[in-house]
């Protein structure tokens, strides 16, 4: 069974308070948006009790979450980080592959990131994204540190939702507008 602090587990608080923004977001029809799930393929079962007890990914997936907010098509993943520094191999080359083709049709890609020792979640523009993962490529710094993190873009608590990502979207559209 799986403890709190466990591999497996990491990300579910963010995820879950994702989840709930969502649910919110689809009630006053502001957004549609939802959590995209893991395919897996079951090997073991337990007949007796009708349950799964071994597993495996069936395929790649993509980004955590997939949807359209007031028309605009919108993909992103959720990330948690306990440290200061957040490692670059806690995003996939395949979800990086996914989110450029995404915007490459026109979508809007991003990450959302809560850092827990500073209980602060930031909306990390797909621009800035990739920056920091193309500098791996360049320079060899395989992560980026909390103090890079774009202070216009910190996720405020408003409204008793936590993860309120609109304005935040909102903002990262202007600076798309001013760039073309």
């Amino acid at each position: 069974m799986a403890t709190w602090n466990s591999r497996g587990l990491r990300g579910s608080v963010l995820e879950e308070m994702v989840n709930l923004t969502n649910e919110r977001y689809r009630e006053k029809r502001l957004a549609l948006v939802q959590k995209i799930p893991t395919s897996i393929k079951p090997v073991q079962f337990d007949k007796e009790h009708r349950h799964i007890t071994l597993a495996y990914f069936d395929q790649k997936s993509t980004v955590d979450y997939i949807g359209a907010v007031q028309g605009i098509p919108v993909c992103f993943d959720a990330k948690e980080c306990a440290s200061d520094s957040f490692p670059l191999h806690n995003i996939h080359e395949h979800q990086i592959t996914f989110m450029k083709d995404f915007e490459q049709q026109g979508g809007i890609s991003f990450l959302l990131i809560y850092f827990s020792k500073h209980n602060k979640c930031y909306y990390l523009r797909f621009e800035k994204m990739m920056e920091f993962w193309n500098r791996q490529f360049e320079c060899g710094k395989k992560h980026f540190k909390y103090y890079e993190m774009e202070d216009d873009f910190e996720i405020p608590i408003k409204n008793a939702t936590f993860v309120h990502y609109l304005e935040t979207l909102n903002q990262d559209l202007l600076v798309r507008k001013k760039k073309s």
